[in-house]
């Protein structure tokens, strides 16, 4: 397992969850919601960079069947603007599920559904930060596909 801080990003319409793991990759936690908007690429970079992390954790919406979705062609685009804006290396991970695991847990610790809405994008990111972690511990390599930064960035 590689040491260093990892950051997990939940990239949504509106908002976009971010999580950051232990200096010992070992379990995940949650960091803040940033809205969608001009600026939020540069606010993850610089949450990454204020915690000394190693690279960025994207989650990539993939539908059930395996497909693509217009969500995972926006993850896509996140996780290539990250690369691009950062010197960090950027992985995407499969995160099927993650956003209705994250709403189940939040209904199970009893928050409703409109006080959810302001956490629920960063407990995605744990998820999807925290799938990675277990990944690379069982797995003994890094989780997913590494985005490489366009010529010229």
């Amino acid at each position: 397992m590689r040491a260093g801080t990892r950051i997990g990003v939940d990239v949504g319409k509106v908002r976009v969850g971010v999580a950051r793991s232990d200096q010992h990759g070992m379990i995940a936690t949650p960091v803040e919601t940033v809205q969608r908007a001009d600026n939020s690429v540069q606010r993850i970079v610089d949450l990454a960079a204020s915690c000394g992390a190693m690279e960025f954790i994207v989650g990539l919406p993939i539908a059930l069947s395996g497909r693509d979705t217009a969500s995972t062609g926006d993850a896509r685009e996140f996780a290539q603007l990250l690369a691009d804006n950062s010197s960090l290396p950027v992985r995407l991970v499969d995160e099927r599920m993650t956003t209705m695991s994250a709403n189940s847990a939040l209904r199970a610790s009893g928050r409703t559904a409109k006080n959810s809405r302001s956490v629920v994008d960063q407990v995605a990111a744990v998820i999807i930060l925290q799938h990675a972690l277990d990944f690379e511990h069982s797995a003994a390599r890094p989780p997913g596909e590494l985005v490489e930064p366009t010529l010229g960035s």
